[in-house]
C-alpha cells in the first residue's frame, strides 16, 4: 500500500491514506506498519508522534500529520475545537429518509467489546454529523457527510444506527463493507470488501503561516 504525499513543507504533512493501512501503529504483532511511521520515515525533521487526528483503518482519504512539536499543538488545538472542516463520502445499505438533515446522538465505548460503542444518551459523548444524498440506485445511496463532532466511529454508528420518529435517530442504512455495524463479514472483508468510506475534503488553517489550506480527494468508489 501507498501512500500519496498531496502537499508537504518544514511543519506539516498532508496525505491520501489508502484503506487498509492504519492511522498509527497499533497493539500487537505486524501491527506496527502506519501512515504515521511511514511520515517519520520519509521525513527526517518528523517529531516522534506527529499523528494530530484519525482514520479507521479500512478507511480511505486525507489526513495532516504536523512535522514540529509547534504545528502539532496548533493542529490539535483546531481539531479539538472544531475549527478543521472535513467532509466524507460513503455509500450506504439501502436509502435513508429525506435527503438531508442533522444526526445528533451519543455514544460510548462497549469495554466488554471493544472497539465497538453503543448507543448510550445519558453517558454518551454526543456526536453530531450532517449529511446529504447525491446519488441512490439499486438500494445503494452515495450520501456526503460533514462531520461537526470527531467522536469515535461516529460516521459508521450515525449511518447504521435505526431512525427514529420525526426525523430523530440515525440513518437506519449501514455504510457497505462494515464489519462492526453492517452486514458485511469477515470472509468479504477477507476478499478484499473494504468499508465504502473515504475522507474526502480537509480545510483547515497553516500552523506557521495561518493561511486557509484546502485539500480534496475523489472518492475511489
Amino acid at each position: 500500500m501507498k501512500i500519496e504525499i498531496l502537499y508537504s513543507d518544514d511543519s506539516i504533512v498532508v496525505l491520501n491514506k489508502p484503506a487498509g493501512l492504519l492511522s498509527v501503529p497499533g497493539r500487537g504483532e505486524g501491527m506496527t506498519d502506519s501512515a504515521a511511521l511511514r511520515i517519520r520515515e520519509m521525513f527526517p525533521i518528523c517529531i516522534v508522534q506527529p499523528s494530530v487526528h484519525r482514520l479507521d483503518m479500512d478507511t480511505s482519504g486525507l489526513m495532516v500529520f504536523a512535522l514540529t512539536t509547534g504545528a502539532h499543538r496548533n493542529l490539535s488545538i483546531q481539531f479539538q475545537n472544531g475549527e478543521v472542516r472535513k467532509k466524507y463520502i460513503a455509500i450506504l445499505e439501502g436509502e435513508p429518509a429525506g435527503d438531508s438533515g442533522e444526526i445528533r446522538l451519543s455514544f460510548r465505548l462497549d469495554p466488554e467489546n471493544r472497539p465497538y460503542q453503543v448507543y448510550d444518551p445519558v453517558q454518551g459523548k454526543a456526536g453530531i454529523t450532517l449529511w446529504k444524498k447525491l446519488e441512490a440506485a439499486g438500494g445503494k445511496t452515495r450520501v456526503e457527510f460533514t462531520p461537526l463532532t470527531g467522536r469515535t466511529h461516529q460516521l459508521r454508528l450515525h449511518s447504521s444506527h435505526p431512525a427514529g420518529c420525526g426525523g430523530s435517530g440515525g440513518l437506519g442504512c449501514p455504510i457497505i463493507g462494515d464489519r462492526l455495524y453492517g452486514s458485511s463479514s469477515d470472509r468479504e472483508h477477507a476478499e478484499g470488501i473494504r468499508i465504502l468510506l473515504h475522507a474526502s475534503d480537509l480545510e483547515f488553517l497553516h500552523p506557521t503561516t495561518t493561511f486557509k489550506m484546502s485539500f480534496r480527494s475523489p472518492a475511489p468508489f
